[in-house]
């Protein structure tokens, strides 16, 4: 941590260690939502030992995250990530952990709302190709165009002609992506019957959790055979070798979320970009310059 170019003191090495700590606990409220910290009747040495390897193996993948990025702006790669799934499935956390510690200006999330009006009457595809990344962006679509497919063909917010428009056209717009340079990455996740009952219950019983519950999502789990059969017909018509789908087993969400995440390192010959040694240049000081106080009643109480 103490480099030759930048010697440390030992009270900036300890705040440096302190800001690492700072970032572990950043994984450790995320895992808290999750409900896995002890609890009164703590975890057996078995779970402590998984939770052990679970972190390990996030930031170790986590940090080849950070290379793959530095490799994609390096090279000005194009990449499009879609996260597809049930309701409650894991897509969120697994989109969470590989974008925790990326640069937002090159990798992003596209979650879009419902659309408008306006937005009815515009080629199907339309309002997602503006989110389609530039040279040395990553954008990871949580939910896609995949909706008319899915939500829009359970539901009826969408005809018998206009999905089989959709079957006809996605594969030529997905070729057309792959042609025109970009790296077109598709994942469902998968989970049982059990799993999504168990994972809505937590959600109705929990106050912090009850906003990620929406009429949609509640009418989905009644109507779970329909999606069933929705999900196996597109699999079926859109499984192409320039875009082929990849089905990620998450009735258990860590394993998910590790698994994805090193199935999509896997998926590019990326390396380890080299960067020029980084100094911190000394502040200026001027004999002049008089620092004005900020009133006291400016300030957030420190309640902590």
């Amino acid at each position: 941590m103490n480099s030759p170019h930048n010697p440390l003191d030992a009270d900036t090495l300890r705040r440096l260690q302190e800001d690492v700590i700072d970032s572990y606990d950043e994984e450790l409220e995320l895992e808290v939502d999750d409900r896995i910290l002890d609890g009164p009747a703590g975890l057996s040495d078995e779970a402590r030992e998984s939770r052990r390897v679970y972190f390990r193996e996030l930031f170790r993948l986590q940090g080849e995250l950070v290379k793959l990025q530095d490799w994609v702006v390096h090279t000005g790669e194009r990449v499009v990530v879609l996260f597809e799934g049930r309701d409650a499935a894991g897509k969120g956390g697994a989109i969470k952990r590989i974008t925790q510690r990326l640069n937002p200006r090159v990798c992003r999330v596209a979650a879009l709302p419902a659309p408008n009006d306006r937005e009815k009457t515009q080629w199907y595809f339309q309002r997602f190709v503006s989110h389609l990344p530039a040279a040395g962006e990553i954008v990871l679509f949580d939910r896609s165009w995949y909706n008319r497919a899915g939500v829009e063909r359970v539901m009826g917010f969408c005809s018998d002609e206009d999905l089989e428009e959709f079957f006809r056209s996605v594969p030529e717009f997905e070729k057309m992506l792959v042609r025109s340079g970009i790296r077109v990455i598709k994942y469902w996740f998968s989970i049982s019957d059990e799993e999504q009952s168990a994972r809505f219950l937590a959600r109705i019983n929990d106050p912090l959790k009850q906003w990620k519950l929406s009429p949609m999502d509640l009418e989905s789990r009644r109507r779970w055979e329909d999606y069933t059969r929705a999900k196996e017909v597109m699999l079926e018509r859109t499984h192409i070798p320039e875009a082929p789908w990849w089905v990620v087993q998450a009735v258990d969400k860590k394993r998910a979320r590790l698994n994805c995440m090193h199935h999509l390192l896997a998926q590019f010959d990326y390396h380890e970009v080299e960067h020029q040694p980084v100094y911190l240049p000394p502040r200026e000081r001027h004999e002049d310059y008089i620092r004005n106080p900020v009133p006291a009643d400016m300030f957030v109480p420190d309640i902590y």
